[in-house]
């Protein structure tokens, strides 16, 4: 029982830096030629799960630079907001779902102990 609340917590905090990596994708959005991260879940060893952050190296896209009245071209954040703001909500709910699994460990462990008196 104690592995498994191990395991969800593992994935809690998986779930966590999935968030942060997507609030520091938004955050910087607007900034001129920045990558935006991708983040996967990976199986950790012995038992839970860990993240992998990776740079999405795809260029964002070419617009003409405002300030220089030269016709020059600049690259904007290669951040896709719709897809940051699914990420977002997909972790958060993996995020509560393993909350409730570790809750609801702890009120079937709480039963027992008042079972036995």
């Amino acid at each position: 029982m104690i592995s498994s609340i191990q395991n969800n917590a593992s994935a809690m905090q998986a779930f966590s830096n999935h968030i942060q990596a997507s609030a520091n994708n938004v955050a910087n959005a607007l900034s001129d030629e920045f990558k935006s991260s991708t983040v996967y879940n990976v199986e950790a060893k012995p038992r839970g799960v860990t993240t992998v952050i990776a740079k999405d190296p795809t260029p964002g896209p070419l617009v003409e630079d405002p300030v220089k009245n030269d016709g020059s071209l600049k690259e904007l954040s290669n951040t896709d907001i719709a897809r940051e703001m699914v990420q977002q909500m997909t972790a958060q709910h993996g995020f509560d779902a393993n909350a409730k699994t570790i809750q609801t460990q702890d009120d079937t462990i709480g039963a027992i102990i008042d079972l036995i008196g």
